[in-house]
């Protein structure tokens, strides 16, 4: 516990303006300034005794029996997400105490409920609660809690910092994994656009022996296990597994877009990282292999994980892009490729995390096609939510027809120029990032059902 300073309450700032206007009025009204120094003197000398006096008690009290105060605070935050902190604050002593309370927060949190005044009664307990919005991703860390007490008597507050900081972690918004598997075990993806299918009966490795139903291949049926059983028994089939999904994350520029304005989980690379996350999370679930490779980050800046299976690695793959912010760089998609053949040649699904511009098709087209040499590639672009809205804006003036006009000529230069590097590919993507999860999800699982890789 560290003192940081003492200062003077409101009554005694009053008490001394007080003072100072009888002194002023004293001599207004021609009274000697001998007996005005004199009487203002004492009662200044009266007044520091008194000032003194409750000091000494107080910290005494304080120091015999003093408050404390202990933080509750989640493992780690998700970014955008609100989370209720709490502060308990102990009163062992036979004192009652009037206190005010303000947290440190890194700045890189809104926070509201803060600061807080309470009256602690002797040996009572009271909690506080006050909650925090991250507003950026990576390492964050809250400092001492800062108590402001008021003496026994009233004369000062003194201001105290207790605890020790602590260091967090700002991850990507995992609603969206904790949304998929809820609904996942309760079988309504459909709820969030992730389109199911029945799974019996389909794939390419064997599952197991089950008895026949109505409208299964019959080119499925296992003879020898029909004649041991003496009814009908099929070969039933899962999706393959162990196969491989590859992100490759652009970190320049482009993904600096925010169409939320500046607000919590609103930039093109935060949402890219979340849909990130829950398709990773769905492939590792399905016994799939999962890494990532980063481009467009500053020189010596790049991150790389490498493809590894098990549910576990989801946390480990997060642990190594969490703190990734996108940077005022140029992405250069063939080096992107290059690095991608290189260290990582074995075949797998590559989806190309980016924002496309019609003028990246120069650079985009080639590294798509030197990839296809030996990969399955999905590109999936994130489209400015702001052009549809412009589009689509009721023509109120001659102005909004000027602008619904350029955005529809701008979007159609766009989709264009993605057609030309994508070619006939139907497994891209071209959506708001606000689709861009969902969307993932569903070109994965079309990948396994038609076996692609």
């Amino acid at each position: 516990m560290k003192l940081r300073a003492v200062l003077p309450t409101r009554a005694t700032a009053w008490a001394l303006a007080v003072l100072a206007t009888a002194a002023s009025v004293a001599l207004l009204l021609e009274v000697e300034l001998v007996t005005v120094a004199t009487a203002s003197g004492v009662a200044l000398l009266a007044g520091a005794a008194w000032a003194a006096l409750d000091f000494a008690r107080s910290w005494r009290a304080w120091q015999q029996a003093p408050v404390q105060v202990q933080r509750r605070l989640p493992t780690a935050f998700a970014l955008g997400v609100p989370t209720e902190v709490l502060l308990h604050l102990d009163n062992p002593g036979s004192r009652r105490w009037q206190l005010s309370v303000f947290d440190a927060p890194d700045a890189r949190f809104a926070f509201d409920g803060l600061p807080q005044t309470v009256v602690l009664p002797p040996r009572s307990r009271a909690t506080l609660r006050y909650t925090v919005t991250a507003l950026q991703r990576g390492p964050v860390s809250f400092g001492a809690t800062q108590l402001r007490w008021r003496s026994l008597g009233g004369a000062f507050e003194l201001l105290h910092a207790l605890g020790e900081p602590r260091a967090l972690r700002v991850y990507p918004n995992f609603a969206a994994v904790a949304g998929y598997a809820w609904l996942a075990g309760d079988r309504r993806l459909s709820q969030i656009g992730i389109k199911t299918y029945a799974q019996r009966g389909i794939g390419t490795d064997f599952r197991q022996l089950a008895e026949y139903q109505r409208g299964e291949p019959v080119r499925h049926i296992d003879w020898k296990a029909t004649l041991r059983q003496g009814k009908p028994i099929v070969r039933q089939f899962q999706d393959e597994r162990d196969q491989r999904v590859f992100f490759l994350l652009d970190c320049g520029r482009r993904m600096r877009a925010d169409d939320g304005g500046g607000g919590a989980g609103g930039s093109h690379f935060d949402q890219a990282l979340n849909a990130l996350m829950l398709l990773a999370y769905v492939a590792l679930k399905e016994g799939d292999e999962v890494g990532a490779l980063t481009f467009g980050n500053p020189p010596g800046q790049q991150r790389d994980f490498a493809p590894r299976k098990g549910t576990a690695s989801l946390n480990a793959l997060m642990n190594r892009l969490y703190d990734i912010e996108p940077a005022a760089v140029h992405s250069d998609y063939l080096q992107a490729a290059d690095d991608m053949l290189r260290h990582f040649p074995r075949r797998a699904l590559i989806i190309v995390l980016t924002n496309f511009r019609d003028e990246d098709a120069s650079e985009l087209q080639p590294a798509v096609k030197l990839l296809r040499r030996r990969h399955l590639v999905l590109v999936a672009s994130l489209r400015e939510r702001v052009l549809r809205e412009l589009a689509q804006q009721p023509l109120a003036r001659a102005e909004h027809a000027v602008e619904a006009a350029a955005a529809h000529l701008f979007e159609q230069g766009r989709r264009d120029a993605f057609a030309r590097v994508v070619g006939h590919d139907a497994l891209s993507l071209d959506v708001e990032p606000a689709q861009l999860p969902a969307a993932l999800v569903n070109r994965y699982h079309a990948v396994k059902r038609a076996g692609m890789l």
